[in-house]
């Protein structure tokens, strides 16, 4: 097992080779599959992939909020928190309720779903302070006012007794990481939370989470299949393909310096601006395989157009230069 490292900064979150099935009764579909990845304190790291790839089940991995038939079945989750380190993988969920919230948020993707329709914004955001700063109810609900008002929503004090369908999706989208932020987390996880959002407001409040960030100093694990997203929030980035990490390293070596097959094939499939093509435009052949039927070897093999015999072996996870991992025979010296 190899764990990507970052230079000159120390690990908030380190996973450790983790392993989330989910039971059915065709078998145990392998959604995470050996994970092992480290986030580095105040920065942004982007987790990109195709849709099943295992980015949101990896998210509700770290919350513990994988529901049954979903099952964390091996691994390590450690956060080295505002009161040391936890391993979050041996918490009860007694424990594991003071941590969610509380050290780590979440914003999730669609925030009318994730918003309770019958109460008020307000009593929502200050149903965590309450929760985690002991305060009362009246000084909690203005404490959600002054977080509605840092995520810069007009009229902060009437917005906070309306209800999540009164908001326009801009809006709820800010009183998600209000609620996200309410008690200063250490670790914000933000699954693709502009994907609702016009490009106008995606980029407010991206340029939003940015400010805050820097105020706070929090760590933010960015969820999203958007590359521009990435290239505008990430200090670096892991690709994911099939529950695995297929490639890490700085952002610019991303868009400028890529080695994984899969991650070319990402960047390929994006329409280049002012660029006139007379063809079909770049596709990556094939489909994420079904967590069911995840195929020997390199999970991506049958999708490359660069597959040789060995790729039936998987590949580790190796340190190219300066911390640009990647997972892939094609950099294997001893092929």
């Amino acid at each position: 097992m190899q764990i990507s490292k970052t230079q000159g900064s120390e690990p908030l979150l380190t996973i450790e080779d983790l392993h989330t099935h989910f039971m059915l009764d065709e078998g145990a579909a392998k959604a995470v599959n050996g994970l092992s990845l480290e986030i580095p304190k105040g920065k942004t790291v982007g987790l990109v992939g195709e849709s099943g790839c295992g980015k949101t089940v990896t998210a509700y991995s770290i919350m513990r909020l994988v529901q049954p038939p979903g099952k964390i079945v091996a691994g390590k989750i450690i956060l080295n928190g505002k009161d040391g380190k936890k391993v979050l993988t041996e918490l009860s969920e007694a424990q594991m309720c003071k941590v969610r919230g509380n050290e780590i948020a979440m914003i999730f993707q669609e925030p009318m779903t994730s918003l309770n329709p019958v109460h008020s914004i307000g009593n929502q955001i200050a149903e965590g302070i309450i929760l985690h700063q002991k305060l009362g109810r009246k000084e909690a609900f203005n404490r959600a006012v002054e977080m509605l008002e840092k995520v810069r929503i007009p009229a902060p004090a009437q917005r906070a007794r309306e209800y999540p369908h009164q908001l326009s999706g801009g809006m709820r989208q800010r009183a998600m990481i209000a609620m996200a932020l309410a008690c200063e987390p250490v670790l914000l996880i933000a699954d693709e939370p502009t994907t609702a959002l016009d490009v106008t407001i995606q980029a407010q409040v991206l340029e939003l989470m940015k400010e805050l960030q820097e105020q706070m100093g929090m760590t933010i694990l960015m969820i999203t299949h958007d590359l521009g997203v990435i290239a505008d929030m990430a200090d670096e980035v892991i690709i994911m393909y099939a529950g695995k990490v297929v490639e890490r390293c700085g952002t610019n070596d991303i868009f400028y310096d890529n080695k994984h097959p899969y991650t070319k094939g990402l960047l390929d499939s994006i329409p280049k601006l002012g660029k006139v093509t007379d063809g079909p435009l770049n596709v990556i052949g094939g489909a994420v395989p079904h967590p069911l039927l995840l195929p020997k070897g390199c999970s991506f093999g049958p999708r490359c157009r660069h597959r040789m015999d060995i790729c039936r072996q998987m590949p580790q996870l190796k340190n190219l230069n300066d911390n640009h991992f990647v997972r892939c025979w094609l950099y294997d010296k001893e092929n």
